[in-house]
């Protein structure tokens, strides 16, 4: 085959200069040699001219132009406006680069950004190719094939690693094949693209003879049908980006209208988009606050793991997953990374303490050996690591075994108690953290952010790819790639599956959850929906759909310090015996527990939860027995003072000694008849020696252990919401019978609980759920070979029995816990609907009936949230409302504001009514004081 003869080359002066803004080597070509000018050019009339340079005829003609037209059409800009204007006007090609075709040197780089060409570049072209026989004049031809080309395309966006977009690889598709489809030699897997004609077409701005012969050649332009194409390309490709607009520039808004519109579908599409998120405030400073605890403890007990697996994939799985936000132009963070997830109420924590004292200080920490060491510091006997800087709270849990099979299980990941029972406030750029205290943190919201990005990975081939290679390595096979999709759809499945189960629990009893949200958790509804329904459905059962319950009693997380001395633990006085308490938490967030009927009767109850672990935390909070201290007094974890210290030139946080003198005589009137004397106010037990926490006249006191009485009170008798009380008291579940859950034998026999009623499949949540953790604990113990000594150090000398009541009011009731460390537990009362001091402090008709939780600064004056009377807040992006309304007037379960209120004497028929009202310089008076405890 012969090439037709070939025109001289133009002289430079000849030919039409290109502007460098013009990136195409194709269009520079056809700009250099007059075929379309270098401006604005009609969409029309340049597809036409790029088609007579393809030579193709009939239908390939027209497709190839359809391809030619969309790629115009959207080469200066992908904006509707943008593509109408390309539409109606054309393309403008002196402004192409930066456009969206634009590579930004993740490309070939042979013409840089002064329209330059790197001469370099073109001899690496070349050393991808191979010498092939020229079908014109049968001389030695240096080429590239489609083969070729993708390797060579393939090896670019390799080196453009740490700048490439995503997209980047796909734009390489419409460049290269397309050069070879229009100025290839040969045909079929023969045809290639020379090096020589590339070159000149770079260098010299010139086509090879045959191309020029193709471009001469007359050629109608089919206006009409690619405009009225273009018309319905355009109005498409408005509508698209429109959308695609809305779902990644305004995924929140999006889901609000979303929300907004009633039936199923809509609200289907909402729960697709991620759930919105508060911007963090600025932290200038972050500060732990001394608590009794070395740095190693505490860092210890924010990651030693429980033996949960809160999160559906393995904890490899975990740090890799991105976040689900849907991006254009490039990748979204990960799921793991501190920044993000600290929108979700979490603190940053080092990966290692072991470091110098500058990142210490960062994260809050004094210099370990500035910190007092706690009695009982269990961090040297079992190390944790944090190596890929997880907030407070992350655990990693190593070497588990499925409680079934007993096969070996990869890294898990979960939450242990930190992550609920760590607070921090914050204050005019300032953090303060400290341990014990209720945290911030938004589970609800993680929950759904990790099974949507579970889904995106899934749905998105890019996502998945880069997921595979941060498990596996970038050169894993084929068939561990398909192996890992597997196990992720596997986890999908469970998600979705939950998301189901809970639609049809709401269809079925017509009710939505009550609104968790930042500092707030329906804690005991979700063990038993997790106990259960998902833990037996897990184990091959089908237990009963009313085994799940809405989530509609939140309570806000509670403080710990101080709770291992007090007999009930509980919010409801439901719970005295620490380790169930503890292995029950641990079973709600996802430890791994058989049940399954397939198993031998020995393996049931054998469950991932840590036993020893639990023991030690509760040891680092209970530290050495208060009596034999001297003064009397509370080790372990204490409770936070107040930090006026770290704020000297402040007013707000300075503590007036003159109100804090007469706030101890209202404390002494009010307060001490339910909260008893403070735990830590010499100055008190001095004035009021009767009432002091630690008098030998203080009768609460039982010295097995010892541990406090608290003083209980009726859930109606104190006003407060019953909802959370009611849990236990009212909730029923459906137990198999293989099970053999029988309270008369488990609780009675062994723990000597009086009047325990027969097995039924039917029965009580509260008596179900201590056999199933007593079962279970009982089980590690078991399989560890405790000593019989040993068991009994663990479990201590409280029972594991339901309460008896307090002999004068009827259940279900709340305890009254000292107030030490009050003043870093805003909200108030147990389900955290009050927002600060001053307002639990007026009359419940006044409080403020909605305010908002999230990422608020503190207000040291109001002690907790500031709102004013009569305020009625917006909450800002992503912050979560605390209502004791709904938008139609009605009440909300588990919401009420109402109760231990001062408006009057108590008495017979005035629920909620605890003292007489307080007059403002009292109230401020007794702020001030409990400021100090």
């Amino acid at each position: 085959m012969q090439d037709p003869p070939a025109a001289p080359p133009a002289s430079p002066s000849q030919q039409i200069p290109v502007s460098p803004n013009n990136p195409c080597p194709f269009l520079r070509g056809l700009v250099s040699g007059e075929y379309v000018g270098g401006h604005v050019v009609p969409l029309p009339k340049l597809t036409a001219t790029i088609g007579s340079a393809t030579g193709e005829k009939g239908l390939k003609e027209r497709l190839a132009g359809v391809e030619i037209y969309l790629v115009a059409l959207i080469a200066n800009g992908l904006g509707p406006l943008r593509v109408f204007k390309s539409w109606w006007s054309g393309a403008v090609l002196d402004q192409l680069r930066n456009g969206p075709l634009d590579k930004h040197g993740a490309g070939s780089r042979i013409l840089n950004v002064d329209g330059e060409v790197d001469e370099s570049e073109i001899t690496r072209l070349a050393e991808f190719g191979s010498d092939y026989t020229d079908p014109y004049d049968g001389g030695i031809d240096r080429g590239l094939n489609a083969q070729q080309i993708t390797t060579y395309m393939n090896a670019n966006f390799a080196r453009a690693e740490g700048h490439r977009r995503p997209i980047d690889r796909l734009l390489m598709n419409g460049e290269w094949p397309v050069l070879l489809n229009i100025m290839g030699k040969g045909d079929g897997d023969d045809r290639y693209l020379s090096v020589a004609e590339v070159r000149a077409l770079f260098v010299d701005q010139q086509f090879p003879q045959r191309i020029v012969m193709r471009l001469k050649q007359p050629r109608p332009v089919p206006s009409r049908f690619l405009r009225i194409f273009g018309g319905l390309v355009v109005g498409a490709v408005s509508a698209a980006v429109l959308a695609l607009v809305v779902i990644t520039q305004f995924p929140d808004q999006l889901r609000a209208a979303l929300m907004a519109v009633p039936g199923q579908l809509p609200q289907t599409a909402a729960q697709l988009l991620p759930p919105p998120l508060p911007h963090m405030p600025t932290v200038k400073t972050a500060r732990w606050l001394d608590q009794n605890w070395s740095t190693e403890d505490r860092h210890w007990f924010h990651h030693v793991s429980q033996g949960t697996t809160t999160f559906p994939v393995p904890y490899a799985w975990f740090v890799a997953l991105e976040q689900p936000r849907i991006y254009l132009l490039s990748r979204p963070g990960l799921l793991s990374d501190s920044t993000y997830l600290e929108r979700f109420g979490f603190i940053p924590s080092p990966k290692t303490i072991h470091t110098d004292k500058a990142t210490l200080l960062r994260y809050g920490y004094v210099d370990s050996n500035d910190a007092p060491a706690s009695t009982q510091s269990t961090s040297g006997k079992w190390p944790v690591e944090n190596f890929d800087g997880l907030p407070v709270g992350f655990a990693r849990l190593i070497g588990a075994t499925d409680p079934a099979t007993g096969a070996p299980q990869p890294d898990l990941i979960g939450l242990t108690c930190a992550a609920c029972h760590t607070g921090s406030i914050h204050y005019k750029g300032t953090s303060i953290r400290y341990d014990g205290g209720p945290a911030m943190v938004n589970l609800l919201k993680l929950e759904q952010a990790t099974g949507l990005s579970i889904a995106y990975t899934l749905i998105f081939p890019s996502r998945f790819n880069r997921f595979a290679a941060r498990v596996l390595g970038p050169h894993a096979t084929e068939t561990r790639r398909a192996e890992l999709k597997k196990g992720l759809s596997k986890a999908g499945d469970f998600v979705k599956a939950q998301a189901v189960t809970l639609s049809n629990l709401y269809n079925r009893v017509h009710q939505q959850d009550t609104e968790e949200g930042y500092g707030r958790l329906d804690a005991l509804n979700r063990i038993g929906n997790q106990v259960f329904y998902t833990d037996m459905v897990a184990s091959g059962l089908s237990p009963s759909e009313d085994n799940m319950h809405v989530r509609d009693a939140p309570v806000s997380f509670p403080p710990i310090w101080t709770v291992p001395w007090l007999l009930w633990a509980q919010y409801d006085a439901s719970i005295q015996q620490p380790l169930i308490r503890n292995a029950g938490e641990a079973l709600g967030v996802s430890a791994l527990i058989n049940l399954s009927p397939e198993s031998s009767i020995d393996s049931l109850f054998r469950s991932s939860v840590d036993v020893a672990n639990l023991d030690s935390i509760e040891k680092m909070l209970r530290g050495p027995n208060p009596f034999e201290q001297t003064p009397k007094g509370f080790g372990g974890l204490r409770s936070p003072k107040w930090p006026s210290e770290m704020f000297p030139g402040d007013d707000a946080w300075k503590i007036d000694p003159a109100k804090v003198k007469r706030g101890r005589k209202v404390y002494a009137e009010i307060c001490v008849e339910c909260h008893r004397g403070p735990v830590n106010d010499p100055e008190f037990d001095k004035q009021y020696p009767d009432l002091s926490f630690w008098s030998p006249k203080e009768t609460r006191w039982k010295q097995n252990g010892p541990v406090f009485d608290e003083v209980q009170m009726s859930a109606k008798g104190m006003g407060t919401d019953p909802q959370q009380a009611d849990v236990l008291n009212l909730r029923k579940v459906e137990v198999p019978g293989f099970l053999d859950f029988q309270p008369a034998r488990d609780l009675g026999e062994f723990w000597g609980c009086p009047n325990m009623p027969a097995a039924s499949p039917m029965m009580s949540y509260a008596l179900a759920l201590m056999i199933a953790v007593d079962r279970t604990a009982k089980k590690w113990m078991k399989d560890h070979k405790v000593s019989p000594a040993a068991q009994a150090e663990i479990w201590g000398t409280r029972k594991n029995c339901p309460n008896p009541g307090n002999g004068e009011e009827a259940p279900p009731y709340y305890r009254a816990r000292p107030l030490n460390g009050v003043w870093a537990t805003a909200p108030y009362l147990h389900n955290g609907s009050v927002p600060s001091l001053y307002w639990m402090l007026t009359p419940a008709a006044e409080r403020p009936k909605q305010f908002c939780m999230g990422t608020r600064d503190f207000d040291p004056q109001q002690v907790g949230f500031h709102i004013d009377a009569g305020e009625k807040q917006t909450c800002a992006k992503g912050e979560t409302p605390v209502s004791t309304v709904d938008s139609k007037g009605s009440p909300i379960p588990g919401n009420s504001n109402l109760g231990h209120s001062l408006e009057g004497t108590p008495g017979p028929g005035k629920p909620g009514v605890i003292g007489r009202p307080l007059k403002d310089d009292e109230r401020t008076d007794l702020i001030e004081y409990l400021k100090t405890l």
